[in-house]
């Protein structure tokens, strides 16, 4: 009797028991079916949100997608090539100003690495692209084997450059929590590895700026290649525009590329120009963008014409060619001009203008000083005028004048000056087809100068025929040029290549 009791309270228990768990299981497949019907729900939202898309923006059709596309920049890819493509690929800074490439040429050289089966860049290697002020761990850990792409690398908090460096060096990203415990057991193995060995962070740093060297940390710069994008010149903005014109199925007036190349300064405004202007146009009805529409746009974003000096017309009295350089591979034309009125006898005075006194650059006010330079040069020109040109320079009113009121390296400039005085003294015209650049010592010799390269680039673009330069500055890529180069020695030289004797 006992025994059934028992049995009957047993049976009683596991038909409760049962009826638990049969309830929890339905209680589960309800929830189950109430998540799935509200995922669902959720799932017809998000498609119906991806049904909905905008047009492509223009910048984003613009997009270079081979290297062929990147305009103006054959020297930075080719530097930059050489710095991530070879088996032994290094970190790298990229100056240059916005809008001409930089990000699109880094991503193209990496995809051209891992081409090369030298290369540690393997087919998996990812190009991880950040904004230097939001950078967090994942990033550095998700680029390992590949590149970390950081954009405006001269915005980092020096926290973050701190971190950086020993990630550069350490090749791991080692990370804190108040919550790890070493001694915890039931943490996961993984989790003690990640904190005791750290994350796996080989890649190579690709950093970007628009600022100058002198404003990025000296540390990061001792462990990269430095490579300079230049500024874009402007039949390659005019090039820009065009492209971007057609890709938008715009006819755009030669006059309208015209005005974008002189008022767009990088391949983005040039962009820009375009979308606005072909917008203005089709709001009229119209698939072609007419030069009274690009002015529109121009003067409305208050964009400022660029300065392209050219080849003057005709040999003048006083004024030379000279040439100077403003950025990396970016050479101009400047106007040297000078006067001689007589005085009396060794009393004469000596003027200059034209020159900045001091011209602020960058952001944190660092000022360039010039006036100082140009004046140690002028000094050092009359005395190579009075002693191998047998000029009295003492018996005139010099008057030295730099049109446009550019800063101006006087050292660089010394030979024009040179020039220009003779010039000035003797009435002898100066060929208005020959441009100059060169220190000169005080016992007449052209001295070594930089930026020899772009400025003749910027001789050719002017029109010019003849560049004269120091002899040490000789190259022999010089040969073959379609501008005709010469070395020089000393001034008296570069009197007889300059100066028409024959005009009277």
């Amino acid at each position: 009797m006992l025994g059934n009791v028992v049995i009957m309270i047993q049976f009683f228990f596991a038909i409760v028991i049962g009826l638990y768990f049969l309830n929890l299981l339905k209680s589960q497949q309800g929830n189950r079916i109430a998540v799935e019907r509200e995922s669902g729900i959720e799932m017809e939202k998000l498609k119906r949100l991806r049904e909905i898309s905008l047009s492509e923006p223009l910048s984003e059709k613009t997009r270079p997608a081979c290297f062929d596309e990147i305009i103006g920049q054959k020297e930075g890819i080719k530097a930059l090539k050489a710095a991530l493509c070879g088996p032994n690929p290094q970190h790298v800074l990229i100056y240059g100003p916005p809008g001409i490439g930089k990000t699109c040429a880094a991503r193209l050289v990496l995809e051209e690495a891992k081409r090369n089966p030298q290369s540690p860049f393997k087919t998996a290697a990812k190009f991880i692209e950040m904004d230097a002020t939001s950078i967090r761990f994942d990033e550095r850990s998700k680029a390992h084997g590949g590149v970390l792409f950081l954009d405006e690398i001269g915005e980092l908090h020096p926290t973050q450059m701190n971190k950086l460096l020993k990630i550069l060096e350490d090749r791991k990203v080692f990370l804190e929590s108040a919550y790890y415990n070493s001694q915890d057991a039931n943490i996961p193995r993984h989790i003690h590895e990640i904190f005791q060995n750290g994350l796996p962070a080989d890649f190579r740093l690709v950093g970007a700026t628009t600022r100058s060297p002198n404003d990025i940390s000296p540390a990061i710069r001792s462990r990269c290649l430095e490579i300079f994008f230049r500024s874009l010149q402007q039949d390659e903005v005019m090039l820009i525009g065009e492209k971007a014109a057609k890709k938008g199925g715009f006819a755009i007036d030669p006059d309208a590329v015209r005005l974008i190349g002189k008022y767009a300064g990088s391949g983005r405004e040039a962009v820009n120009i375009v979308q606005l202007a072909g917008g203005i146009a089709l709001t009229q009805g119209k698939l072609d963008i007419s030069q009274k529409d690009t002015e529109w746009v121009v003067n409305n974003g208050n964009y400022c014409p660029r300065n392209e000096r050219v080849a003057p017309d005709a040999p003048r009295v006083g004024f030379v060619n000279g040439l100077a350089v403003y950025g990396p591979f970016l050479g101009d034309l400047i106007e040297v001009e000078a006067t001689a009125m007589p005085a009396a006898r060794g009393k004469g005075i000596l003027t200059i203008t034209g020159i900045i006194e001091e011209e602020e650059i960058g952001r944190e006010g660092r000022r360039l000083r010039c006036r100082g330079t140009a004046k140690g040069s002028v000094d050092n020109v009359l005395t190579v005028v009075r002693k191998y040109l047998n000029l009295s320079t003492k018996d005139y009113d010099l008057h030295f004048n730099f049109p446009g009121g550019v800063p101006v390296d006087g050292p660089s400039a010394g030979v024009s000056m040179a020039v220009a005085v003779y010039s000035a003294i003797t009435g002898l015209p100066v060929d208005n087809k020959v441009a100059m650049t060169g220190e000169i010592s005080i016992h007449g010799r052209l001295k070594l100068v930089g930026g020899i390269t772009a400025k003749l680039e910027a001789a050719k673009r002017a029109g010019l025929e003849k560049v004269i330069i120091p002899k040490d500055n000789w190259q022999v890529q010089f040969q073959g040029q379609s501008i005709e180069i010469i070395a020089a020695d000393r001034i008296e030289e570069v009197i007889e290549h300059a100066i028409i004797r024959n005009s009277l």
